[in-house]
């Protein structure tokens, strides 16, 4: 899905276009006092399976048994499809929160389809249930979503470096 203009701007760009009170969007709460790398550890456990951890939080990633694991987490394409609808849920949650709006009920489900050559998902789709029955409302909350920064990621392709370093152990030649 190619963004539109409006997607393109700046979420302080995106503010002036809600019809509603200007606030701030979660992507510039106390900016400043954020730090601009994120990082995120992941560690090998055997099989199919993966630790990773970020901030003291810990999830595990394995494959489906028909695919070699033991299905004990999700796959990290299914990673990629949460990442993307928390981000979305978030941001729309935040868009109903600083308007004094109830967010009981909010709910978000992203799918995505696998594409090949080369191996990618593609066709996203990220569908917001929300307690809204006004269309301003409905239509800021998409505003809201689309200024998500995972979104953004996936919408601006990012520059991924791979760095391959010998472990500790000794290698034999």
């Amino acid at each position: 899905v190619k963004p539109n203009r409006r997607e393109t701007n700046s979420n302080r760009n995106l503010l002036s276009s809600i019809a509603a009170p200007p606030v701030t969007l979660p992507g510039e709460l106390h900016l400043k006092d954020q730090v601009n790398a994120m990082d995120v550890f992941v560690k090998h456990l055997g099989g199919a399976r993966f630790e990773a951890s970020a901030r003291g939080n810990v999830v595990i990633s394995d494959q489906p048994v028909d695919n070699g694991g033991t299905d004990t987490g999700m796959t990290p394409p299914e990673f990629l499809l949460t990442a993307l609808g928390t981000c979305a849920g978030y941001y729309a949650a935040e868009y109903l929160r600083t308007r004094g709006l109830p967010d009981a009920g909010l709910t978000v489900r992203v799918t995505a389809e696998k594409a090949l050559k080369p191996a990618r998902l593609d066709q996203f789709r990220i569908e917001v249930d929300a307690p809204v029955t006004d269309e301003r409302h409905r239509q800021g909350i998409e505003r809201a979503v689309h200024a998500c920064l995972v979104h953004n990621t996936l919408l601006n392709l990012p520059t991924i470096e791979t760095v391959v370093r010998a472990a500790n152990a000794a290698i034999a030649a």
